[in-house]
């Protein structure tokens, strides 16, 4: 292999002479630099992650606007979301559009919003459980309204209730909306991390 690559440079050298070869040798490597790292960073970013930056107060204070966070875009190929994931997904009435909110409803529950509570109601709480959200503080969560989820749909909520267009106007989302989780927060450095999926009372 090193035969090959000495023995074309020799060639540019008798083609274009001293400098001029010197040059083209260059040019070559750093095509071959280009390549290589793209071969290995294009699967990374549309395949693996991806970057997000935050726009709006919907999920303040726990995300603020201009943040930059890192979507790990893989995990949901071999698993479903978990109720409390951060996710990325594109907005049902326009898809061009990518929205940030916490999975809260999961396919086949129901989620009832009133008196400034969350109930779910499920197979292991048929009579409906009132959701503690410790990172709301003193946040409610307002409306009125009751929806069954069906297969592959899921109930979604911005941590800042007041400010957030979210599944109590859009509905829900579906499987196929989803684009990934939130894995990463690199930017501001000072609010770098990554996130826990906090811990229900159900």
């Amino acid at each position: 292999m090193q035969n090959r690559f000495s023995a074309f440079e020799d060639r540019l050298y008798q083609r274009f002479g001293p400098i001029g070869g010197a040059v083209a040798s260059f040019f070559v490597e750093v095509i071959q630099i280009v390549l290589l790292s793209s071969a290995i960073i294009i699967p990374i970013r549309y395949f693996l992650i991806q970057p997000f930056y935050v726009k709006g107060a919907s999920m303040e204070p726990n995300f603020y606007d201009h943040e930059y966070l890192i979507i790990d875009e893989l995990s949901y190929r071999f698993r479903e979301p978990i109720r409390g994931e951060i996710v990325v997904f594109h907005y049902p009435r326009d898809p061009s559009q990518f929205f940030i909110k916490r999975v809260i409803g999961l396919p086949g529950e129901t989620v009832e919003v009133t008196g400034g509570n969350i109930i779910i109601y499920n197979t292991e709480h048929p009579n409906g459980l009132t959701l503690e959200e410790d990172y709301l503080g003193d946040e409610q969560t307002n409306g009125k309204e009751r929806v069954t989820l069906g297969e592959n749909e899921f109930f979604v909520f911005g941590d800042n209730r007041d400010a957030s267009l979210d599944s109590r106007s859009f509905g829900p989302i579906t499987r196929k909306d989803l684009i990934g989780r939130v894995w990463v927060r690199g930017l501001p450095f000072s609010r770098m991390g990554t996130f826990e999926i906090p811990d229900y009372n159900l």
